[in-house]
Order: structure tokens, then sequence, then C-alpha cells
């Protein structure tokens, strides 16, 4: 089964994809490395450990995945043409004490197996507490090896 008919399977749906809002691209490719700028949680904002809970969290790094993918399938015009995700490295809006960014960060991971299967979904990540731009709960930078 392909990633697009997996992710039609779990029930998600790619949201259309973003215009940039600065003087920057939404990804550049050299080789077969893909480069993503960040994906953002859109529907979910605010710090963890303040407004939004680990659960909600969670939630909001899968709609930042989803924004990742969409931006993927932009780039490459078919989401089986991925032979490696790389790296994923989360920015979490948190509070100063919040301490469980890496269980935010399972959402996306915990997608990106259940779409491309551990070989090609399995991948090294970093989680980091930070402010997100307009204040989304989870941004995802992402490096993507492509046909």
């Amino acid at each position: 089964m392909n990633p697009e008919q997996r992710l039609q399977e779990l029930g998600y749906e790619l949201p259309e994809m973003r215009g940039s809002v600065g003087n920057y691209v939404l990804y550049v490719q050299t080789g077969n490395l893909l480069f993503l700028s960040g994906s953002l949680s859109y529907d979910t904002v605010g710090k963890l450990g303040d407004e939004v809970s680990v659960e909600q969290g969670y939630e909001a790094s899968k709609q930042a995945a989803l924004e990742a993918l969409s931006k993927i399938k932009n780039a490459v015009g078919d989401l089986s043409r991925v032979k490696k995700l790389v790296k994923v490295l989360a920015f979490i809006n948190c509070a100063l004490d919040f301490k469980d960014q890496a269980k935010v960060m399972n959402g996306a991971s915990d997608l990106f197996v259940s779409v491309f299967g551990e070989e090609v979904g399995s991948h090294a990540r970093t989680s980091i507490g930070t402010i997100n731009p307009r204040g989304a709960a989870v941004e995802l930078e992402m490096v993507v090896e492509v046909e």
C-alpha cells in the first residue's frame, strides 16, 4: 500500500499546502535530499504546560506532520517517492518548566511510521522547547531522502 492510501486508511487528509510568509521557500531539494522549512500545527496554538496538554500537543505534532507531508508531496509529486525520513527537528512551544517535549514529538513520529512503515518512516529526531511563529504548539523541520 502506498503512503497516500495508508493516510486515507488511517483517516487523515493532507491539508492544502500554505505559502511562505517571508523571504524563504517552503522546501529546497539538492540531489536526493529534500529540506523542509518549518511546518506548523496551525489548529493548535498555545504553550505546552500552560494552555495545551501533552495529549493535545501529541495531536498538534500530527497536524504539523501532515503539513510537512503536504510539502513533500508538492515537492516530489507523490509520497511513494520518499525513500527515507532522515531527520525531524521539533520546536515545542512550551512553558519554561515543561519537560515532556519528547512525548509531544511522538505524535509526529508515530504518524510517520504508521504511514511509511518502520524502514522508511523511522528517523533521527530532536525536540526542543521554544517560542513558535503564530503561537503554534508545534513546528517541525525535516530532511527527507527522495527518489
